[in-house]
This record gives structure tokens, C-alpha cells and sequence, in this order.
């Protein structure tokens, strides 16, 4: 059966049978219109929230203190309070899209090699399967997988701890799907922009810069160090941030040899452009954060408000 359902000006398709719908694995029994409202008006109308791309870096920034860690502190104090939180992060990098639907997310130390103060470290935000499907149905006719198995990745966990360190705000993560070109990820985050209107914070979390395998460790400490295509390349993007010209950021593939550097594969870096994607005509882009690091990396964050 198709049901079309019209809620907070959202028009939501739900293709089930409603005497046997399953939403997260588990069977909801709906039978009446006002059930299903519930479920895909569940955030009401909102100012609009800003939109950010956190440079997250090393793990080790979940725990250790530094400049970086401030200026996401700092940030938090500017933000009003949001109703949940959608992510996109540079670790949760999929074939086809997804959204995390569980009730419980799972922190996941998806790395090695690091202290164990850091695999200590839970993040016990909620999840939201109600945004998750809001999410899904704003995205269509793009299909969807409501994910049960994923989690919050340290893409999400390590930098939201800052933002919100009591882990009050329901997070939910949206996978970046590797076989699609940037200019898709780029038009699918419009699609998500009813969301800021309804308090959902949404995050990009990755390195606009990220080369890892050229990292200077010896000089890793050093404040502001980068090789001279990453000051060139940190330089131009900026530039075409502040200026909001995001087409060549979009089409980086295309871009100068400074930019093959910074962007040797593409998953730190869209997460920039489903940020960019929901930047409104009207919206300032301000950048905090903004100094490179081992030579390779950028920890630029970004804020649209």
C-alpha cells in the first residue's frame, strides 16, 4: 500500500502494509494515519541551525587537550541547542547510503595503535530512529538504508564530546557512498536542508587536507607546519570557501597538483561538501581552526550560520 502523508509541509511516501510495518527490526503495529504523523512530524519547525564541517585529525584529540579542542569548545558555546544531531563522517564510507537507525548507538575505536585511555572512551548520546527516517524520506527518490550495525564512528564521537561532553543531543551518522561523484554528495545534502529548520545540527566531520601518508611525524608538534602544496592548496580552498565559490571545490578532482596532495582519496573531504551543500544564499561562512599539521594535514573547520 502507498501512503502519501503530508506533515509539517514534508510530503512522506511510506510504501508498507500497516498492519505489519517493521522500523528498526522491530514490529510496530500502526492503524491509523495519526500514528504515522507521529512518527514523520516528530521535530517540530525551528530557526534555522547552523551547519559545520569539524576538522577532526588524530583520535587523540578525544582526550588530549589543545587548541584544536578549545576552538570546538568555543564553537559549542555559539551553537543553540539542538534537537539531535545528523553526521556525515569521513570513517563511515559505504556502497550505497545509509542511516544510523538503532535507539543505542554503539561507540566504535575504529583504530589501532593508540592508548587504551582512548578505547576506554564511550560516547552514550542516544540515537533517534525517528530522524533516521525523516532522513530517509527527505532523501528519496535516493534509496535509503535505515543501518542497525554501525554506530557512531570516531569521525562523530571523538569531536561531538566537545561540542556536547554529556552526551544529551540524540546523534544519528549518514554513510558517504564511495561510487558516487562529489557533485552528488553536493545536491543530496540540499535535500537535507529542512532538517536545520526542524534543531537537527548538522555535522561534517573529516580533514579538508589529509595525506597521510606524507605526514612529518618529527615535526607533528610544530604550530601551523605544512609542506609548501599544502599552504598553496589551504590558501586556494580557503579562498574559495570565503568567496563562496564551491563549484571548483566540488570538481577538486580537477584542480592543480596542490590539490592532488591534499586530496589523494576523497573520503576526509566530502564530508566539506554535504556542508557547502546546505549553506543558504543569505548564510556566512566563517573558518576556526585553520593551521596545518605534520606538513599533510589541515585540521580547517567550517561554520555556516
Amino acid at each position: 500500500m502507498i501512503l502519501k502523508i503530508t506533515a509539517n509541509s514534508q510530503i512522506f511516501l511510506f510504501n508498507v502494509k500497516i498492519y505489519n510495518l517493521r522500523i528498526c527490526g522491530k514490529k510496530i503495529t500502526m492503524n491509523t494515519l495519526n500514528d504515522l504523523h507521529k512518527i514523520s512530524g516528530s521535530f517540530s519547525n525551528t530557526e534555522k541551525m547552523p551547519v559545520l564541517f569539524l576538522g577532526h585529525g588524530s583520535p587523540m584529540n578525544a582526550i588530549e587537550e589543545n587548541q584544536f579542542v578549545t576552538g570546538f569548545r568555543n564553537l559549542a558555546k555559539t551553537l543553540p541547542q539542538p534537537n539531535a544531531i545528523l553526521c556525515i563522517s569521513a570513517h563511515w564510507f559505504t556502497n550505497g547510503t545509509k542511516v544510523t537507525a538503532m535507539e543505542m548507538p554503539r561507540t566504535i575505536h575504529d583504530f589501532g595503535g593508540f592508548p587504551k585511555a582512548l578505547f576506554d572512551v564511550q560516547y552514550s548520546a542516544k540515537g533517534s530512529p525517528e530522524l533516521a527516517i525523516e532522513t530517509q524520506q527527505l532523501l528519496l527518490p535516493t534509496a535509503i538504508e535505515l543501518d542497525e550495525e554501525w554506530g557512531l564512528d570516531h569521525g562523530a564521537w571523538s569531536v561531538i564530546k566537545h561540542l556536547y561532553p554529556e552526551a544529551n543531543v540524540p546523534v544519528i551518522q549518514l554513510s558517504i557512498d564511495y561510487t558516487k561523484p562529489a557533485q552528488y554528495h553536493f545536491d543530496l545534502a540540499q535535500k537535507l536542508s529542512a532538517l536545520s529548520h526542524k534543531g537537527i545540527l548538522i555535522v561534517g566531520s573529516g580533514n579538508i587536507i589529509h595525506n597521510l601518508r606524507m605526514v612529518d611525524f618529527q615535526d607533528f608538534d610544530k604550530d601551523d607546519y605544512g609542506y609548501d602544496w599544502a599552504i598553496e592548496a589551504r590558501a586556494t580552498i580557503n579562498e574559495y570557501l570565503t568567496d563562496g565559490n564551491f563549484q571548483p571545490l566540488i570538481d577538486f578532482e580537477k584542480q592543480s597538483r596542490a590539490f592532488q596532495l591534499a586530496i589523494p582519496t576523497p573520503e576526509h573531504y566530502l564530508p566539506l561538501i554535504y556542508t557547502l551543500g546546505l549553506k543558504g544564499k543569505q548564510e556566512e561562512l566563517s573558518l576556526f581552526n585553520d593551521k596545518l599539521l605534520g606538513g599533510s594535514l589541515s585540521m580547517t573547520s567550517v561554520k555556516i550560520m
